[in-house]
């Protein structure tokens, strides 16, 4: 039997989670979206690619966000945060753009990253939740995703904070999708299957 503690937590949850979701709306820089997309499209005029990063939860965030971008018109990678100095930054040339995930922006492992990134010749838009952090420090550009807490009674595991990262990297593929003049024509020509894959007859 589920105990009313358990409902409780629930409760103090969603009252986190829509005040935080409400937070992070706010908190989305234009300017910093304009800036981070004229950083990819300058990548792409010299043939380079997007690629996407992150430790962790954000990793999992970084897979989608990948997956995002390219079914909107921008082709992108995900590179495995840790594979990375393993060999994965491989898959890099020089001109790419990397876009690198962290809450913290202070992760050891993201560290080692983006030197290797840098390393590559490839430049780095962060999305961070501190804006003094390493990471926002060592990269060209930075799309904040603050938070004031997680959210949970212990306030650690990432939910708030996973939350404002989709959001801004959202927000970051609307800007691009525009800019590529991407056409429900296009859409469907990359996503065939599905519901999603049908045009609609106000888009015919």
């Amino acid at each position: 039997m589920i105990r009313d503690s358990c409902i409780k937590a629930l409760e103090a949850f969603l009252v986190s989670a829509k005040e935080s979701f409400s937070s992070s709306v706010d908190g989305i820089d234009p300017a910093a979206c304009r800036a981070a997309a004229e950083l990819i499209l300058a990548s792409q005029a010299a043939c380079g690619r997007i690629h996407v990063t992150g430790i962790g939860k954000p990793g999992h965030v970084a897979a989608y966000a990948a997956s995002l971008l390219s079914s909107t018109g921008n082709p992108a990678c995900f590179l495995h945060g840790t594979e990375a100095v393993h060999g994965s930054c491989g898959q890099l040339v020089s001109g790419d753009v990397v876009i690198a995930i962290s809450n913290s922006g202070e992760t050891q492992e993201l560290k080692a990253t983006v030197n290797a990134v840098h390393a590559n010749g490839c430049k780095v838009i962060a999305v961070t939740g501190n804006p003094e952090s390493w990471l926002a420090k060592h990269s060209e550009c930075t799309l904040l995703a603050s938070v004031k807490e997680e959210g949970g009674p212990l306030n650690r595991a990432p939910r708030n904070s996973v939350n404002a990262e989709m959001l801004v990297l959202q927000a970051l593929s609307v800007v691009l999708q525009v800019q590529n003049d991407w056409t429900p024509e296009k859409y469907v020509r990359c996503h065939p299957g599905g519901k999603l894959g049908e045009l609609r007859e106000n888009e015919k």
